[in-house]
């Protein structure tokens, strides 16, 4: 394809002023200039596209996506409204008068922001026999019925399933939504992400094995790169990190979660939360997660190790450092001031999702009183020199790189000031942490692209937040429009 007349965004170095031509051949940007002939490579260009003055960039990651789940969400009850446990069983009781006798999945309800917990029997009280789980925003917990616990084969109780528990039940829930998964569901959900820019995602999954991606992939999911993680070594068979299941399918990281979470009280903290005088807790003792990082770095695996609580970050950062295992801090949420130089040295990736500080703002100035200055520390980790790359957390907020980016630079969605404004990025930052370390487009370019109505580094946070993409290129071919 030759695209005529595009404006290179400058994300890493300087672009030409004036709109160029690019030529793409297979994979890769192989001419930029302007006036290019059809033939400039030395092959005849079957497309030309006129870009008519619009901005080009490096195709957009996610880099943290629970694919599964975020494909489900469109088919699940939508609690991101609910305001109290009533309010969410007011919702229930609306699904099931609508459809009598079907197990509800719901999802969004963001449990940490209500005034009292949950238990079993309000929820039987609602829906009786049916089976019902009700998952939190943030994905570390479910409020689930009776039934639901027992068709999942789960121990009766009158609390909710979380953490660990919930991570090795979340791949029953097929039982109770078969249809919601397959691959016309997966290919809607890849294409949806094609019309915002996105290029690739590394998917998170729980219980996903790097099968399941090639049986999708074969099936006509191929329509993005996709970085497969897994939760369990042995699934690497022997294989390592970056080996290719099918062109532009390849496999990706070891995930440990090594503590909980900001809603649920449970990300492992060095000071209390000021409402339940807790510190959270970790999920794994601290010589077992280095034992895992060991055996991941000698088998040729990186490690994306979950830590969201500045004391879950210290000793997740202490066990690399013994290890020599490389890889990324997932989250990152809260951090110590030492903890970014510490992370720069041992050459880690800080992977976090910025529009989670949307959700979490309010919830954090009042449980880590004084300490949001440490939260979402984008600004001390760039300077310290950490690679930065920006995702989602899909579903636990909506897979939408520009949302995330206009978080990073703005740090509110709404009319209130920014959230500690000296740890936001600019947006060539913001951006240059979404493009999976690709340079500003020139010859050697992957060939993946994407065309924007909008020049984003001048753009207003509105605009940012609403970015019109015009193309998707995926390795040399047209994703978007498709």
């Amino acid at each position: 394809m030759l695209i005529r007349n595009a404006r290179i965004v400058p994300v890493t170095s300087p672009a030409p002023t004036e709109p160029v031509d690019v030529l793409i051949e297979k994979d890769r940007v192989t001419a930029v200039g302007s006036g290019l002939d059809l033939d400039a490579g030395g092959g005849k260009a079957q497309e030309v596209y006129d870009a008519d003055g619009r901005w080009l960039i490096p195709g957009l990651w996610d880099q943290h996506v629970h694919a599964d789940q975020w494909t489900r969400a469109a088919s699940r009850l939508d609690l991101s409204a609910a305001t109290s446990p009533a309010d969410a069983l007011a919702r229930v009781a609306v699904r099931l008068r609508e459809r009598p006798g079907e197990p509800i999945v719901g999802c969004g309800h963001r449990a940490g922001s209500w005034s009292r917990p949950v238990s079993v029997a309000e929820l039987d009280m609602v829906v009786g026999p049916t089976p019902v789980v009700l998952i939190n925003s943030d994905f570390h917990h479910a409020w689930m019925s009776t039934a639901a616990l027992d068709v999942l084969g789960l121990a009766r109780r009158q609390t909710v399933v979380s953490e660990t528990e919930w991570y090795a039940a979340s791949p029953l829930l097929d039982s109770l939504e078969s249809d919601a998964a397959g691959p016309a569901a997966y290919a809607r959900m890849l294409r949806a992400a094609a019309a915002l820019g996105v290029v690739g995602i590394v998917d998170f999954e729980f219980g996903v094995r790097h099968h399941d991606w090639a049986q999708r992939w074969d099936e006509g999911c191929d329509l993005l790169r996709v970085r497969c993680a897994t939760y369990d070594l042995a699934n690497f068979a022997g294989r390592r990190t970056g080996d290719e299941i099918r062109p532009g399918l390849t496999l990706g990281s070891l995930k440990i979660i090594s503590d909980g979470s900001l809603g649920t009280r449970t990300a492992w903290c060095c000071s209390p939360y000021a409402d339940t005088g807790q510190y959270g807790a970790p999920n794994l003792p601290a010589a077992e997660l280095a034992e895992q990082l060991a055996r991941a770095r000698a088998q040729g695996v990186t490690v994306a190790t979950h830590a969201i609580g500045d004391r879950a970050v210290d000793v997740a950062l202490e066990a690399y450092a013994r290890t020599g295992a490389r890889g990324s801090i997932e989250h990152a949420q809260l951090i110590q001031p030492g903890d970014a130089p510490r992370m720069a040295a041992l050459g880690l990736t800080a992977s976090m999702q910025p529009a989670h500080l949307l959700d979490d703002r309010d919830v954090a100035e009042r449980v880590w009183p004084g300490q949001g200055a440490r939260s979402f520390a984008y600004r001390w980790l760039r300077d310290a020199g950490v690679t930065l790359t920006l995702g989602s957390d899909a579903p636990v907020a909506p897979l939408d790189p520009w949302l995330a980016i206009a978080a990073a630079v703005h740090r509110s969605a709404d009319a209130r000031d920014p959230w500690h404004p000296d740890q936001a990025l600019t947006a060539g930052e913001a951006l240059a942490a979404s493009v999976d370390g690709q340079p500003t487009v020139g010859v050697g370019s992957r060939g993946d692209l994407v065309l924007l109505e909008r020049d984003p580094l001048a753009a207003t946070p509105a605009e940012l937040r609403s970015m019109p993409v015009t193309l998707t290129m995926v390795a040399g071919r047209v994703v978007l429009p498709g």
